[in-house]
């Protein structure tokens, strides 16, 4: 098979400074090499050349995503309801769903994706038609099988429904406890247990909402009504453990380098500092965290402080779109109004080395052996490459290039 050379005016490889008139040299699945494109021509002979405008990047790596809640429910987003009322209302919306139409909306998120220059995803599923979709469309990453919703008296049955979609064929699987308020403190640690025991990754949601900090602590509020309207036995309500969301995941075994928490907003210095303790990743949603009026995640302290972070988007259903750099930019305005004055660099490493690290693959470089999957963004080079991307980057993607494979080009 004939290797290609992707030629552009800055390459960012994320193992060392952006390199100017860069190349990467693609054959099969792999990177070959990487270099300057002088350098490149001058070591490879009989190449096919493609020149790209901007700045080429790693795949990006979307480390929290719902593919399952794709354009069907995108109105949601723009529907301006706090966070009780959008999930009650998205829980209302998933009933009338077939099995096909679940897979048709999973992929019509993949593709957003693909033409953003997304080539890995953490993908959280509910419901099941749709944990095949981001394998079948080559995206690298993990499926996790989530539930929500059960106590003790439900485990049974919901561990059957999770033995079902952990068994599906496909790409890597992983589990996902939905959070602290949906789950019996029980079936909670049960989940956690079963990941463990087969060596499967876990993410659950953290710290996203006051709702779910009031609850952890002393079992009132929003969730309190919640639980008592569906009648749940969970063993918080009413009573709480007098400790933040965070502590008490900790507490269940929730926390650890094999696990990485979406959202992480309501959270104080402790609490980070035991996030870095156990190794855990956090995914930044901060479109999704304004959408829903969540409150917003302290960007700037997790940075200033050495947390390890990602990047997610969430779901169509809480943000307009699913590019990871419309995210980025969102998330480095909020750490700049929060004092730290120049994120991009930092945010740039969240979107693929920091993706990487949250799903525990080697993605998110480009380097010879590594997988060949990169992004184009056409953007200034003339500066800095990293705030260029953030700041033209969003809609911008000129092409996607995943397991070797051109599966976007504009």
């Amino acid at each position: 098979m004939t290797a290609t050379l992707h030629v552009a005016p800055v390459v960012l490889t994320m193992l060392d400074e952006p390199l100017r008139d860069g190349a990467v040299l693609v054959e099969q699945d792999l990177v070959v090499d990487v270099g300057t494109s002088a350098d490149l021509f001058a070591r490879h002979g009989d190449v096919r050349v493609r020149e790209w405008p901007g700045v080429m990047t790693p795949g990006l790596v979307n480390a929290h995503a719902h593919l399952e809640y794709g354009p069907p429910f995108a109105d949601l987003a723009a529907g301006n309801l706090p966070f009780a009322q959008w999930i009650a209302e998205l829980t209302a919306r998933r009933n009338g769903m077939t099995d096909i139409d679940w897979q048709v909306s999973a992929r019509g998120s993949a593709h957003r994706l693909l033409t953003s220059g997304t080539t890995a995803v953490a993908d959280i599923v509910t419901r099941g038609p749709a944990i095949v979709v981001a394998g079948s469309v080559g995206l690298q990453g993990i499926s996790y099988a989530e539930l929500a919703g059960v106590d003790v008296k439900g485990w049974p049955v919901a561990l059957e429904r999770l033995e079902v979609l952990l068994g599906t064929t496909g790409r890597e699987r992983g589990v996902s406890p939905h959070t602290l308020y949906t789950l019996s403190s029980q079936v909670f640690k049960q989940m956690v247990t079963l990941a463990r025991a087969r060596g499967m990754r876990l993410h659950p949601h953290l710290a996203e909402t006051a709702d779910e900090a009031e609850w952890v602590l002393s079992g009132t509020g929003a969730f309190a009504e919640f639980v008592e309207r569906f009648g749940f036995e969970f063993e918080l309500h009413g009573n709480g453990v007098g400790m933040s969301a965070v502590r008490h995941c900790d507490e269940l075994g929730g926390l650890g380098p094999d696990v990485h928490v979406a959202h992480g907003v309501h959270v104080d210095a402790d609490d980070r500092a035991l996030l870095r303790e156990r190794r855990t990743v956090v995914a930044l949603c901060t479109r999704s965290n304004a959408a829903l009026q969540a409150g917003e995640a302290p960007v700037a302290d997790y940075l200033s402080e050495g947390n390890p972070i990602a990047i997610g988007t969430d779901s169509l259903a809480s943000v307009p779109d699913l590019d990871l750099l419309a995210e980025a930019r969102a998330t480095r305005d909020l750490a700049r109004r929060q004092g730290f004055e120049h994120p991009e660099r930092a945010l740039v490493r969240a979107l693929t080395l920091g993706g990487a690290q949250a799903l525990g693959h080697d993605l998110g470089t480009l380097r010879p052996g590594g997988r060949a999957d990169l992004a184009v963004f056409d953007v200034p080079v003339e500066g800095d490459a990293h705030e260029a991307l953030l700041e033209h980057g969003p809609g911008h993607c000129v092409a996607t290039v995943l397991g070797g494979r051109l599966v976007h080009r504009r």
